[in-house]
């Protein structure tokens, strides 16, 4: 619904505690500590494409160091490697429909120009979206299973294209020119009506339905709110939508096409962030966005009730898809203190089976953390959620330093899911506090838009009151906490060391803006449909806005900056240039303070490859031990 800009067998010893006045005894229990080389060996799977009859999965794995594509037994066994390489991630898409060829995509060391490729059942690869510079996007199989639709801005750099592969002779033809600047969201199974949508703010868009043949467009919300396109009824009588007209949260809608008549089908009391049908429309599945966590709901259609879920464990189900004849269901299942691991479920037997085990066997789960939410009072009564992970060894009489997380964005969300910089950070005694502060998505459209054209003072203070909150926690030494981010929340962190120096002991910046001018100019030419919407929520650097933009900016102040900092960045980042993290590091070294800079030639906006997220999560745990622990850190060859 919402749009979002950006975007470890381990011995454990106990230690008992000092008894407190009332005579009872507080024990703290100090796990292992694993060198960042174990945190990162976990293994990373996700996705999951039946093969024509059910006997495999092709998934993504980042066994081999960086993402590559592999399939799995449904029964079990040995993950099979189809691609090797050892430079740009390859992110599997789908077997075909009725044979073992595959689609994948994959672009060049992170700088998102994705192409769509072709794996022959011979090995061969063909790039099947070859235009120099252009981005391609899967975008479904047809009901006819003859031909695949996908995106691409080959025409114009700026708009979507919506075409359509043939699969005998892999020739594309384009069916829906994007010349005003729509996003396609959906496709009817006769290929006749598209839904598009028109962004209007960042929490604001216009749905439509476009009929190809009689080339009428049809208006579907009636007033200024949040709508996505979910799915169309298999026989195409009906579309399914979620909207926020009638309140804070996404409800899903069905619209009946013949009638224009629009009926409520779910609500909840938090956002439905999607749905759709399975490939018979036998099933829908939904996805709930609660309170930071995903819930799944699969509908039983003629049975008119939702199915019981597999039970792993007390584990949360975190996605699903289903074998194009529906008998199959593949899922994950983890949480914030266990990675999610994929499993298989036959819906006859009820049979399910576990297909990995992503946690490195070296790590004592009992090691790790499971997370909590809290909330806290913000200076002006608004109430931040956040997500609260707090080191085993914590107590009152073993306090420990603690880190503000400001997530991605501006509208990200931190989320209960597993992290392991955030668990390699919590071995090694850091409380961290990942807050949602206000402009985070999840919490209702309100709360959505509470920051917009304030950021970097409010929600600024969102994150300051977190340290304060943080500071009150017996277990928390309150002259110890730091503030670290990525993206947004990395500009975060600049923002809190420029404009509140005095709060936080030291700041680590994870590719995060720093002239808001700069990058509200440079933003990818394909982001063009959603420009304005950014302009409108952060200020426009054409207009008299950019002397407030300017006002926010970090790289104008830097003069400010009192506390020891340290800069992370990709190269390849289409979104934060290098520049940005470049200029903040020159002028914060200009006052005498500490600062260490981390440059990636081979990542983007996000660190995939393996060895550089090593790399850059030990700089981290060396910087935080050094400033804010101020201790000698320990080096992992001694651990």
């Amino acid at each position: 619904m919402k749009k979002h800009f950006l975007l470890l067998a381990i011995a454990v010893s106990v230690i008992a505690c000092k008894t407190d006045k009332k005579e009872s005894v507080k024990t703290s229990t100090a796990p292992k500590k694993y060198t960042i080389e174990q945190m990162m060996d976990n293994e990373n799977v996700f996705g999951g494409s039946f093969s024509p009859d059910n006997s495999k999965l092709l998934v993504t794995s980042n066994r081999s160091g960086i993402y590559n594509m592999y399939t799995v037994s449904t029964s079990g066994g040995e993950f099979e490697p189809i691609t090797k390489s050892d430079s740009s991630s390859v992110f599997a898409t789908s077997y075909f429909p009725k044979d073992e060829r595959m689609l994948f995509r994959m672009d060049n060391n992170g700088d998102e120009i994705y192409h769509i490729f072709l794996r022959e059942l011979n090995g061969d690869i063909k790039d099947l979206t070859p235009t120099k510079g252009a981005r391609a996007g899967f975008f479904g199989w047809a009901k006819d299973e003859k031909s695949f639709f996908f995106t691409s801005n080959e025409r114009d750099n700026r708009f979507m294209d919506l075409y359509e592969m043939d699969l005998e002779t892999f020739t594309p033809k384009m069916i829906y020119e994007n010349k005003e600047g729509y996003n396609v969201a959906a496709i009817s199974n006769n290929k006749n009506i598209l839904a598009l949508s028109k962004t209007v703010n960042t929490n604001d868009s216009d749905l439509f339905l476009f009929d190809r043949t009689t080339k009428v467009i049809t208006k579907i919300n009636l007033t200024l709110s949040g709508n996505s396109a979910a799915d169309f009824s298999i026989d195409d009588t009906e579309f399914y939508y979620t909207t926020d007209a009638e309140g804070e949260f996404a409800t899903l809608m069905k619209y009946t096409i013949s009638t224009n008549e629009t009926e409520k089908v779910l609500a909840k009391d938090w956002d439905i962030s999607g749905s759709y049908f399975t490939n018979n429309g036998t099933y829908r599945v939904t996805y709930i966005n609660e309170d930071a966590k995903n819930v799944i709901e699969v509908y039983d259609i003629k049975a008119g009730k939702n199915i019981e879920l597999p039970n792993v464990d007390g584990k949360s189900i975190t996605s699903v898809g289903f074998s194009r004849d529906e008998s199959m269901m593949r899922f994950y299942a983890g949480g914030s203190n266990t990675p999610s691991n994929l499993y298989v479920y036959d819906l006859k037997t009820k049979k399910q089976t576990q297909l990995t085990d992503v946690l490195n066997k070296e790590i004592n789960p009992a090691d790790l953390v499971k997370a909590k939410v809290i909330r806290y009072p913000s200076f002006d009564g608004v109430t931040i959620p956040a997500i609260y992970y707090v080191p085993h060894q914590a107590s009152e009489d073993t306090k420990v330093p603690a880190l503000v997380w400001v997530h991605g964005g501006p509208g990200g969300q931190s989320r209960q899911n597993f992290s392991s910089r955030i668990q390699y950070l919590v071995n090694h005694g850091y409380a961290v506090l990942a807050v949602n502060n206000r402009g985070s998505s999840g919490y209702g459209k309100t709360f959505f838009t509470m920051d917009d054209l304030n950021h970097g003072e409010k929600d600024l203070q969102d994150c300051v009151e977190g340290k304060n909150w943080l500071a009150k926690q017996p277990e928390i030494d309150a002259e110890k906490i730091g503030i670290i981010g990525g993206s947004y929340g990395g500009y975060m962190t600049m923002a809190a060391l420029t404009y509140t120096p005095e709060e936080f002991a030291v700041g680590v910046n994870i590719y995060g803006v720093t002239n808001w001018m700069r990058t509200l100019k440079s933003i990818p030419s394909w982001w063009e449909s959603f420009r304005e919407a950014l302009y409108k929520e952060l200020g426009d650097p054409y207009s008299a806005d950019s002397v407030r933009l300017k006002r926010i900016s970090p790289l104008f102040h830097t003069d400010k900056v009192t506390k020891p900092l340290m800069v992370l960045q990709g190269a390849k980042d289409p979104r934060v240039l290098q520049v940005e993290s470049d200029e903040i590091v020159a002028g914060v070294k200009k006052n005498g303070v500490p600062v260490e800079y981390v440059l990636f030639d081979d990542e983007g906006h996000g660190f995939v490859k393996k060895e550089n997220q090593i790399e850059a999560n030990s700089r981290i745990l060396q910087f935080l031990d050094t400033y804010l622990k101020k201790e000698e850190p320990i080096k992992n060859d001694e651990l």
